[in-house]
């Protein structure tokens, strides 16, 4: 039976906040699949796996420079693990750069037949070039995007497009993000200070691509017209004082839940064309309704418009100020989604059935 590895450029378990590695988190310390894991030594380890570290000895960092290969400590790793006539599943995220080292090297070992590469791809848009794209897909085994409009984008934008695909959407823990009964959503809002608030939410890093210079301009000219408004301003330093923003700087991940449910609207304004959005989704399960940008993944996480409202001229601010002043005339009461919808249980059956398939192909 192939046993599956996992290369990761972080330690794991990673502890900071990371969409991927919260996933893979949660996977990992239930019913998975995974067998190996290479990368930087962690200060805490899962029981579960087999370690194998990545080397950043000054020999190894001399070898890198010497045979210009930068990812020369994950290949010593990996030839740890391998063991003629055996076969394995190579699991990559997001890491185009190895590709080529581990291919070369797999072909060195005369292995590369004993090896499926699955390649999970977290973006939303075409990373190669057109025409300079093919040795790339040629190479791997598998690409896993995050949603079905991302294989369109691959697929209408290469000319040849030579591997398989397959699409394993973003979980969260559905236990975690949920909406409150309405007596305990009063109760949170007034231990928040908020109760006679309709609270809308932007949540994530200062960036400019995330667009929070445009809500903050749009905020403006809403906040001239209606004072029962407040904004929860979640991820990022305080900027210049203004009038019904409230600063509120990192949340740890334990109390993030409880503003997302004493919230009544999640606004993203992203500005690139993001992957999935998994603030979107966790804000969506504690409830609310959601205004974001009509970019990349967004629309189909939305079902296009069935679970939000999608800004199609996101980089307008007036198209802001307008969804924001008639989500407050026509307020769109609270509701529940399906708990495994953009679940982490869904996400780790999905992860068990890929790995599953690629047995099977071997």
């Amino acid at each position: 039976m192939p046993k599956v590895i996992l290369i990761s450029q972080v330690p794991l378990p990673f502890s900071n906040i990371g969409s991927w590695t919260t996933l893979y988190k949660n996977y990992l310390q239930g019913d998975h699949s995974i067998d190996y894991i290479i990368c930087p030594e962690p200060q805490q380890k899962w029981e579960t796996v087999v370690y194998s570290f990545v080397s950043n000895t000054a020999i190894t960092r001399f070898q890198k420079k010497l045979k210009k290969n930068p990812y020369l400590g994950y290949l010593k790793a990996l030839d740890v693990i391998l063991q003629p006539n055996e076969k394995y599943i190579i699991q990559i995220v997001d890491n185009f750069g190895i590709v080529k080292f581990l291919v070369d090297f797999l072909q060195k070992k005369t292995m590369r037949q004993h090896v499926y590469l699955q390649f999970f791809y977290h973006g939303f848009p075409p990373f190669y070039e057109n025409f300079h794209s093919r040795w790339f897909y040629e190479t791997i085994d598998e690409m896993v995007l995050l949603t079905q409009d991302s294989y369109k984008a691959h697929r209408d934008y290469y000319t040849v497009l030579p591997t398989r695909f397959s699409v394993l959407s973003n979980g969260i823990d559905t236990t975690q993000f949920f909406p409150l009964p309405l007596n305990e959503n009063q109760t949170l809002k007034q231990s928040k200070g908020v109760e006679e608030k309709t609270v809308f939410v932007w949540c994530s890093q200062d960036r400019p691509k995330k667009g929070l210079h445009l809500i903050l301009d749009a905020w403006k000219r809403v906040y001239a017209q209606r004072q029962d408004i407040i904004l929860w301003v979640i991820g990022c330093e305080p900027k210049s004082p203004q009038e019904g923003v409230m600063y509120l700087g990192r949340i740890l991940n334990d109390e993030l839940p409880s503003y997302f449910q004493a919230s009544d609207c999640f606004l993203f304004p992203t500005l690139c064309h993001e992957g999935f959005g998994l603030s979107l989704i966790e804000a969506l399960h504690c409830g609310n309704y959601c205004i974001a940008s009509a970019l990349g993944g967004v629309p189909e996480v939305l079902q296009y418009g069935k679970l939000g409202r999608l800004i199609e001229h996101p980089h307008f601010v007036l198209a802001w100020e307008k969804a924001i002043l008639e989500f407050l005339e026509n307020p769109i009461p609270k509701k529940s989604l399906p708990s495994d919808l953009y679940s982490s249980k869904s996400w780790n059956e999905g992860m068990n059935a890929l790995i599953a398939r690629a047995k099977e192909t071997m």
